[in-house]
């Protein structure tokens, strides 16, 4: 299975992105944080997820993949990744300019600012993401950017810490702008919470390594994460899809399990821990129910 793109594997893949030489934990000893800029950035990216946070002045036009939809780049862009949700990027301009930040969980900890950072729209679940900027929004976050690149080469003792002030600054920027409107629109609050439910759904997955283990497998947990009562989770989804909240998680589990079974050199109990389960056994009758096979048989 594809594991998740640390930021060893980042520099691996852009071996020219570290000018600078940077250690991989070189913020004070406190996360990573590093800078660049986007010029000549024609190689697509994987579909896959990071382990870091990424901030990405775009400009030059591209396409930008998520799991169920997908989003053109037609002018100058402002977007925020984060370690949740999986995407992938294809260039379709020669002309790529801009900049990028990216870093990690250990660098937003590391402030007083991270429940804000975790907690505002561009990194909650169903929150704006991606922002069109206008020249002087263009001209105002280049400013930010340029700031950023100057000072990861300076030798001032507290750099890190003014970096990550001009992480803070980005955000307040893009708070104030208004949210890019080309993803596909939700029409009542049913399809509204459905959509979100299953976005929350999707971003467990891949399981890709075994410390990755299934938290949310109830309509329960779902809409405590959703913050709305189960049964009115129950009923947009139901009204919306036309299936039950709990045959949306069994059968992307399913689909998970048998991805598992045929990609991985995991044993059945390796895989039913992964996937939440308490004993290999409720795995087991969990599988044949739902495909008629046991998981050994599936594998074969």
């Amino acid at each position: 299975m594809q594991k998740s793109e640390t930021i060893q594997d980042f520099y691996t893949r852009n071996p020219s992105a570290n000018p600078h030489g940077l250690p991989l934990a070189n913020a004070g000893g406190l996360g990573h944080f590093n800078v660049f800029t986007r010029n000549g950035c024609l190689r697509p990216s994987p579909y896959n997820r990071r382990d870091f946070y990424k901030i990405s002045l775009i400009i030059g036009t591209g396409r930008l993949y998520y799991a169920d939809k997908w989003v053109d780049i037609d002018r100058t862009a402002l977007l925020f990744s984060n370690p949740l949700i999986p995407y992938s990027w294809e260039a379709i301009s020669q002309e790529q300019q801009g900049y990028f930040c990216l870093f990690t969980e250990a660098f937003i900890h590391s402030s007083d600012r991270a429940f804000f950072l975790q907690q505002s729209p561009l990194f909650k679940i169903g929150g704006d993401h991606l922002f069109f900027l206008d020249p002087p929004q263009e001209a105002a976050i280049s400013v930010i950017f340029e700031k950023m690149t100057a000072e990861i080469g300076s030798a001032y003792v507290h750099k890190y810490e003014l970096l990550r002030t001009y992480v803070h600054l980005l955000i307040h920027e893009a708070l104030k702008m208004q949210p890019c409107a080309q993803f596909e629109q939700h029409v009542n609050a049913s399809a509204r919470i459905t959509s979100l439910f299953m976005e929350l759904l999707e971003r467990q997955f891949p399981i890709d390594h075994q410390e990755r283990i299934l938290h949310l497998r109830t309509a329960a947990d779902f809409a405590r994460h959703l913050a709305v009562h189960v049964n009115h989770l129950n009923r947009a989804v139901k009204e919306t899809t036309g299936k039950t909240t709990t045959e949306h998680i069994s059968g992307r589990i399913v689909k998970e399990a048998q991805a598992l079974l045929q990609h991985s050199d995991w044993n059945v109990a390796e895989i039913a821990y992964s996937l939440g389960f308490e004993y290999p056994a409720y795995f087991n009758n969990f599988f044949k129910k739902q495909t008629d096979r046991t998981p050994s048989s599936f594998r074969r």
